[in-house]
């Protein structure tokens, strides 16, 4: 009787999730046109801020706590699922058009970010058999690359300031009122998805192991999964792709470098060097794959999922 009660709440959290995530579109795409801000910067900004706070959350708590692994898993987790499987998935769904912008500034922030992560962690690669960690020099140099990105997206919102975006369907007003309130439903919708997930997993016997490496990291991830897709699926592919590019580079400079830079630093022999070097491949595949015909069509969203397949079967094989 349990796991049905579970499974039907999950389902309806599921359902207030796709809801809300496309009244958060319409109301992001809304506000960008009011304020003539391209539709990537409110990606960039209000949406992938926005639905990284779970995994803020998260990685206070775990550091305090003294879980360092449940830190990266979550840093790392999520940055090869938001690439990978929900932009993968979101490619399939509709191929991904990719403006000349993001390809030459959007984009190469990202893999830069993410190429510093992967050398400043490997410090297993520099100096085999020692354990990988993060210092506080280390989350200062991230949270520096995350000040980079926010002086470029003031450049370019001062820079198109004065742009026309079209005929926007709400006012301001209405526009700012949707993103809140749909922001709000869709964290409290996720954190019943995760919880019911939790839940209907124990009570049907699925390890503990599969539960934390899909339904935790996964699970905090639903608001870029359910944000993204619709995005694509709606057209608004500068929604779908600077949600993601936003999200990661949050992820990574501050979700990660902000309480190693308050607590202090971080220390971990469970994640190995293919697991950082899948974010890289991630990142690099993100670029590569927008650069050939600015586009992420069909058949390379199936092998970045292919991609996330194969090392989610090798995480939980080992």
């Amino acid at each position: 009787m349990m796991a049905i009660t579970c499974g039907i709440i999950l389902f309806l959290g599921l359902v207030v999730l796709v809801y809300y995530s496309d009244l958060f579109v319409e109301g992001a795409s809304s506000l960008s046109i009011n304020l003539h801000i391209p539709k990537i910067i409110v990606a960039l900004t209000i949406a992938s801020f926005g639905t990284c706070m779970p995994e803020l959350a998260i990685s206070f708590n775990s550091i305090q706590t003294g879980n360092v692994d449940m830190t990266l898993a979550n840093v790392i987790g999520s940055s090869i699922v938001n690439v990978l499987l929900i932009i993968g998935l979101a490619a399939i769904v509709k191929p991904i058009k990719v403006k000349d912008r993001t390809i030459k500034k959007e984009l190469p922030l990202l893999l830069l970010t993410t190429l510093v992560f992967f050398i400043l962690i490997s410090d297993s690669l520099w100096n085999p058999g020692r354990a990988n960690n993060l210092s506080r020099p280390d989350a200062g140099i991230l949270i520096c690359f995350f000040i980079v990105f926010i002086g470029y997206i003031v450049y370019v919102v001062r820079k198109n300031r004065h742009e026309d975006l079209g005929k926007a369907k709400y006012s301001l007003k209405k526009s700012v009122l949707i993103i809140i309130i749909s922001m709000i439903a869709i964290a409290l919708a996720s954190d019943i998805v995760v919880d019911n997930a939790v839940l209907l997993a124990e009570q049907i016997g699925i390890s503990q192991k599969i539960i934390t490496m899909t339904i935790i990291v996964i699970g905090t991830s639903l608001p870029e999964l359910t944000m993204t897709v619709e995005s694509a699926r709606k057209g608004e592919f500068d929604m779908a792709v600077g949600n993601i590019i936003g999200t990661n580079i949050f992820n990574i400079c501050i979700v990660l470098g902000l309480p190693i830079l308050i607590f202090g630093g971080i220390e971990s022999v469970s994640f190995k060097l293919i697991d950082t070097a899948v974010v890289l491949l991630a990142a690099t595949l993100f670029y590569i794959f927008s650069r050939n015909d600015k586009e992420l069509s069909r058949k390379e969203g199936i092998i970045m999922l292919l991609i996330f397949i194969i090392y989610y079967g090798y995480v939980l094989a080992t």
